[in-house]
């Protein structure tokens, strides 16, 4: 169990203006300002849940997980996990916790992976039979075989990621916090990492928090969402229920043969384009393509078309998890 309430944490920052004079002035009278990165953050997770946890840029997210983590020590609040505080009992916290940054290694810069994964190995006393176990899993499901000799400063982004991730789950951690994990990575290694993320939920009852700015992860992985904004917590809830809530038009797209009046349409579609040309309701014989935006069920629409002209195509697509995402963000001003 996972239980944030009422967590508070600011920095100071300095600042400056350009210019040598005031370069020279902040070495004797420096002014800094005070950034609220988390201003008051409450929520609960369940064990075995994976929530996606989202939010623009400087929302607070990393911030979160580092509190999480043991990493950074709140202002005030409590953050309580399997029973531990994470920043005062960080050494048995973390043998039960697995994380991944995207933008920080966890992995020897030096070194091959192989070795790297060793060290790890000692750092968490795992077992050697359970070591290997893991590793010839995470090696076979990550298409690591090739990467294990190799230091990870020769590494490039995609590979580094998925050797990250491993690192991150050799010790079999009960918690998994991922930070852009999937940053870098090409088509194939992603759905790998979400059907990997996925079968460890689903085997071994993982908690995951997965925080990204690739909705696709969110849609693929998580049926909790958890919004964040400018430091507070703006929305907590079901992604199916936030799917419909923001939910915008759908669009359907009708390819049809001979003549047909579109003036008289169903409440709550409307005729978008026609053959390419907006503004038109009507067309004469020919082969032609319409699109309409259209509220709640296609059907009415579908039977309107069906029963004026010969329908040759359908395809109804759904608002994209990136528009509905964008939709919330603009409700909520962040």
């Amino acid at each position: 169990m996972i239980r944030l309430s009422h967590i508070k944490k600011s920095f100071r920052v300095s600042r400056r203006a350009g210019g040598i004079k005031n370069a020279v002035g902040s070495f004797f009278r420096r002014q800094y300002d005070t950034v609220e990165a988390l201003a008051d953050i409450s929520f609960e997770i369940g064990d075995g849940e994976m929530v996606g946890y989202i939010g623009p840029n400087g929302a607070g997210k990393s911030s979160t997980v580092k509190v999480m983590s043991g990493i950074l020590t709140p202002d005030s609040g409590e953050c309580v996990i399997n029973g531990r505080v994470p920043w005062k009992q960080r050494k048995e916290h973390v043998s039960e916790l697995g994380v991944v940054f995207g933008q920080r290694s966890a992995l020897w810069w030096d070194v091959p992976v192989a070795d790297s994964f060793e060290l790890l190995q000692a750092i968490y006393s795992v077992d050697p039979i359970e070591y290997r176990r893991n590793l010839d899993r995470l090696t076979e499901m990550l298409d690591l075989s090739q990467l294990l000799q190799t230091p990870t400063r020769q590494l490039s982004l995609g590979q580094r990621m998925r050797c990250e991730i491993a690192a991150a789950l050799i010790h079999s951690p009960k918690i998994l916090f991922l930070d852009e994990p999937t940053i870098g990575l090409d088509a194939v290694s992603k759905i790998a990492v979400r059907d990997f993320v996925a079968d460890l939920n689903r085997e071994r009852g993982t908690t995951v928090i997965l925080t990204t700015h690739d909705m696709q992860d969110i849609e693929a992985l998580t049926k909790r969402i958890i919004l964040i904004g400018r430091g507070r917590i703006l929305l907590d809830g079901q992604l199916s229920d936030l799917r419909h809530r923001f939910e915008g038009r759908r669009r359907l797209t009708a390819e049809f043969t001979g003549s047909a009046d579109l003036t008289a349409l169903p409440e709550g579609a409307s005729l978008l384009t026609l053959d390419g040309r907006e503004g038109l309701s009507a067309v004469s014989d020919g082969s032609h393509r319409a699109v309409f935006a259209i509220d709640g069920s296609p059907s009415a629409l579908i039977s309107l078309l069906s029963g004026k002209t010969e329908l040759t195509d359908i395809a109804v697509e759904s608002t994209s998890i990136d528009e509905i995402v964008v939709n919330m963000y603009r409700e909520y001003g962040v």
